[in-house]
């Protein structure tokens, strides 16, 4: 073979040997210790299937403690929906004042519900702060409900939306120690929020809104501690913007 020719080849050679080794640079390998992220992808938020089956589990904040039960925030997000188009054929709660997450839990095993709904709620955890129960212990709690609310839906994630807890302590009632109940409000809602995102939920934050409240002294209800019928219509708001 001409010498030349060979020449020629072996250049090729180690010019293509360069090409490789510094492509091949380029992937960086993991550090000692460290994980990939995850990306957390959140289920889209389409219009419900008509007709709406609703079903919306929590504690005084679900039930509408204090107010009408027209004026609850289940009951106005279901004439909201109406008036847009979206036909609702049902709604139930399961939520009574003084709820922590053991008691919702236990609550919905009493109930034998079988059911599946295609619009779910939950929205629980004012009461474990306010008992001083552990963060721990919610965070196991409200991953089981939350797997809950999603059997209830069927198994389908996107029809399932997990409401922030208030913060009273932007109330008459709760005033008085504000900061320190918020405080503690904020790392529940984190608890709540991080798990939410961790399986694709859709996740609204009526927190700010709650915190208008020694503001706007109409946004709390008669009983100087929970929310008036206004507040919750500026919640239900807030949902539809958003779904």
């Amino acid at each position: 073979m001409n010498v030349k020719i060979i020449q020629i080849i072996i250049l090729f050679i180690v010019l293509l040997s360069c090409k490789m080794k510094d492509e091949t640079s380029l992937i960086k390998p993991a550090t000692s210790g460290s994980s990939p992220a995850v990306q957390q992808v959140v289920s889209p938020a389409p219009v419900p299937a008509s007709p709406v089956r609703y079903l919306a589990l929590g504690d005084s904040y679900t039930k509408g403690e204090s107010v009408s039960p027209d004026q609850s925030y289940p009951s106005q997000l279901c004439a909201a929906l109406t008036e847009s188009g979206v036909q609702v054929s049902s709604y139930k709660i399961i939520a009574q004042t003084g709820w922590t997450t053991g008691s919702l839990e236990a609550a919905i095993q009493a109930s034998g519900l079988q059911d599946t709904f295609n619009m779910v709620s939950l929205l629980i955890g004012v009461n474990n702060q306010y008992q001083g129960r552990s963060l721990a212990e919610y965070r196991t709690d409200f991953l089981q409900l939350a797997e809950r609310a999603i059997q209830f839906a069927g198994g389908h994630k996107e029809y399932v939306f997990i409401i922030s807890i208030p913060d009273y302590g932007y109330t008459p009632f709760g005033s008085s120690n504000q900061a320190s109940i918020s405080a503690q409000i904020d790392q529940f809602n984190a608890v709540n929020k991080y798990l939410s995102d961790s399986l694709g939920l859709r996740y609204y934050d009526i927190t700010p809104i709650s915190r208008k409240g020694l503001d706007e002294p109409d946004l709390v209800a008669s009983d100087g501690l929970h929310p008036s019928g206004k507040m919750y219509g500026e919640w239900v708001n807030l949902i539809m913007q958003k779904r």
